[in-house]
Formats: C-alpha cells, structure tokens, sequence
C-alpha cells in the first residue's frame, strides 16, 4: 500500500513539474500604426490562438523607411526580425540583399507548407516576382490609385458621370468651375500616380529593362512625349485653376474632404477616410482617368503599399512557424476581412471571391472599383509595375521638379528632363553598390 502511496505520489509531482514548452517566438516588424496596427495585432493574436507552436510577435517600427532602415541596421547587428514590411519601392534594395532574404517561394518549399502562386492576383505579385514567377516576398497591403469624385458638386453641375479620360478630365472641370467649384481636381502621391500609374495605365515604359525587372543597367525615359504633354496639361490647368496641388503625399486630400476640389486622386486604401471626414456627402468611385490619345482601352494600374520580406539568420522551427504564418494570412478569411476592414486589395482570387458572396461590394459601392481596375487586363511589361535601386530618392526628385513646373518657374520638357537625368545617377549608384 505505502509502495502504491509513493509511486502515485511520484507520478503527481512528475506531472506539475512536467516543463510547458514554449511557443517558438517569432518577430515581425511593421509600419502600420493606428487602427492598422490593432487589426494587424488581432491578425497575429488570431494565429497564435490558432495553434499551439508558434507565436507572432508584431512590433511597430514607424513609417516605411523607418522600418526598412530599422531591419536593415538590426541585420548588421545579427538582431534581425524574421519578418519585415518593406514598401514597395523597397523590393529593388530588398533583392540587391541576397545574402540578407530568404525568397518567399524558396520558404515555403523548404518547410514543405502548401503554396499555389496562381491564388495571387497577378496584378499584385507581379511587383514581387522575378521574370520567370518565382514569389521573392509576400504580398500583404496593396493598394492601387483610383478617382474620387463628390456626386453631389457633379449633380450641381449637371454632371451625370465621373470622366474616363484626361479629355474628359478638363471637360468635367470646367462645368465644375462654371457651376461654382473652386477647382476641378487635386491629386496625392504625384510621382506614383502622375509618373508611374500614368505609364501603366496608358502602356508605356517609364523605364528601358522592362521598367528595371530586366537588370539594373534600366535607364529612366518618362522625359518622353507622352509624359510631357500629361505634366504640360495639367501645369496648364494649374494656371486656369482647374488643378490645385497639395503636397506630395496625401496632403492634398483635405482639399477634397472640405469640397474645395471635386476630384482627387488617390489610393484606394483611402476610402474609409473619405467615409470618416466627409459624413453625409455622396462620393464616388471611379477608376484613374486614361489617355484616349495614346491607347484605346487602358491597361491596368500597378500597386503601391507593401509586402512582407522573411530574413536570414533564423532557426528553422522559426521558419516552419512563418510559413504556416503566411499560409494564414493568405487564407480567404483572413485575406477579405483585412480588405473589407482597410480598403486595401485582396491580394488572392479567393479573397476576392469570398467578398463578394458575403455581399460587400454590393453594400459598398466603389469598393470594387479598385480590383477591377487591376485584374480586368492582363499586366503588360509596362504595367507589370517598377524596379529601381534607390526609387525613395528618385521619387523625392520627381517631387521637388514637378513642384517647379506647378509654380510656373520650369517647363515640363525642362523638369521631366533634369528628373530623368537625377533619376538616373541614383541608379548607377544602386548599380555599383550591386557590384
């Protein structure tokens, strides 16, 4: 009986001292604050809930280059997260690390985890593939510019639909002026969606080397006709007050949310602020205006956002636990619920499909706009989207020569020329950093 007692005893305290084995932690650096941040923490609570082995841990860096500069100065410090949300104008610089990344498509097969690149919308990954189609990064916020438009200062015009084409653009303005508006459209994001959304769009190369994807001797050519006429048009407008500038981000948009303008171009992620700082006002949707002189039918727009980079430098139960991470946040589920809750694209069929069923787009009208646009053509070398080395350096370029022609003090021809020329030192210099 007293062997019985012991043994029993043993067996108890052998099973409370038992050890409880840790998740296998797993860092993941972001640039999403405010309500963004708490949806990606609930993304990443869901998953941990989800299963007993891992656990994501989202830590918020600050903006885009803060982030990327965070991760790249922790990766010389060998204190890299595993995973880092790069924008997109990153993924050059990203690739250009080799020794720094570990491939999406390389991951997954590795940890044997299930993964179909033909889920994604093309429209999406092919901004993080390479040339024959192999996933480098994760596609996780991407948005597409789209056009904004106030139906009710269009109905006091007597407008009954959003224009189509740049024609069409200074037409609708016009009446728009005549009928009381102090100006007809502004636009956020300038270089984005004035430079680089325009040669998608209208299926014209911004760039040689297939816009950068064919190699890094990609040499800029947006100082060409058709980009000189578009930035002379609206520098024109400008002057007429048809067009109204308001900074290089999304500055611009609180001249629309008072009604000062009647149209704005931006990204589609910005609808739910639309929704919150213009209560009561019937604003629509429509897709970015084309250039009915250069193309028939427009192609479709590139994406801006970010994706998610896996580093080197992590154990392998780690990289097990980001890929059935990755698997989770590619789900249907989880893919519609962050794009009905953000506004930025689902970036797989699936996703796209699920919203629909569940009748989102049919209770929110302009939703959709922004995924048609992207997946009604098949991308193009010229809409597939862009790869340049330092790209943050050459935007900030693109910005500072546009603002001359605004303020009348450089003619496009002369602006889009020193852009071009600028532009193209900060890819040599990409180019022998690679060297």
């Amino acid at each position: 009986m007293m062997l019985k007692k012991l043994v029993g005893l043993t067996l108890a305290t052998t099973l409370v001292s038992a050890p409880v084995f840790a998740k296998t932690e797993i860092q993941w650096w972001h640039a999403m604050g405010g309500a963004l941040g708490k949806k990606v923490d609930q993304i990443a609570a869901d998953f941990n809930a989800s299963q007993d082995q891992y656990e994501i841990k989202p830590v918020y860096k600050g903006t885009y280059a803060e982030t990327m500069t965070s991760a790249i100065a922790a990766f010389r410090a060998k204190e890299q997260p595993a995973i880092v949300q790069v924008f997109e104008v990153g993924t050059a610089t990203m690739m250009g690390a080799k020794k720094a990344i570990y491939p999406v498509y390389k991951l997954m097969k590795d940890t044997q985890e299930p993964f179909n690149p033909n889920d994604y919308l093309a429209a999406v990954t092919g901004y993080y593939t390479t040339n024959d189609g192999k996933m480098l990064s994760m596609p996780f916020n991407s948005s597409t510019p789209v056009l904004y438009y106030n139906k009710d200062m269009f109905k006091k015009a007597g407008i009954t639909a959003p224009p189509k084409t740049w024609d069409e653009m200074g037409e609708v303005s016009q009446k728009l002026l005549q009928s009381g508006a102090k100006c007809g459209f502004t636009t956020t994001w300038q270089s984005w969606i004035q430079i680089e959304n325009f040669a998608a769009r209208n299926n014209i190369p911004m760039a040689t080397q297939n816009n950068g994807f064919g190699g890094l001797t990609a040499k800029f050519e947006f100082n060409t006709k058709p980009f000189v006429n578009h930035i002379n048009q609206i520098a024109q407008w400008a002057k007429d007050g048809v067009f109204k500038y308001g900074g290089r981000q999304s500055e611009a948009m609180p001249l629309f949310y008072t009604q000062e303008c009647a149209m704005s171009m931006g990204s589609s992620a910005g609808l739910a602020g639309i929704k919150e700082n213009m209560k009561g006002i019937d604003v629509g949707v429509a897709q970015l205006p084309y250039d009915s002189h250069i193309i028939k039918s427009p192609q479709n727009t590139i994406i801006g956002g970010a994706s998610l980079w896996v580093l080197r430098g992590h154990s392998k139960a780690e990289y097990k636990g980001v890929a059935k991470f990755f698997n989770y946040l590619s789900s249907a589920k989880v893919q519609a619920d962050w794009h009905q809750f953000t506004g930025y694209l689902p970036i797989t069929k699936q996703a796209y499909e699920l919203t629909k069923q569940q009748g989102f787009y049919a209770k929110n009208p302009g939703a959709e706009v922004a995924v048609t646009q992207m997946t009604s053509k098949k991308p193009t070398a010229n809409s597939k989207g862009i790869r340049f080395g330092n790209f943050l350096q050459t935007r900030d370029i693109i910005n500072e020569e546009l603002e001359a022609v605004w303020a009348g003090k450089e003619s496009a021809q002369t602006a889009l020329n020193n852009a071009v020329k600028r532009g193209n030192a900060q890819l040599r210099r990409f180019e022998r950093t690679q060297k």
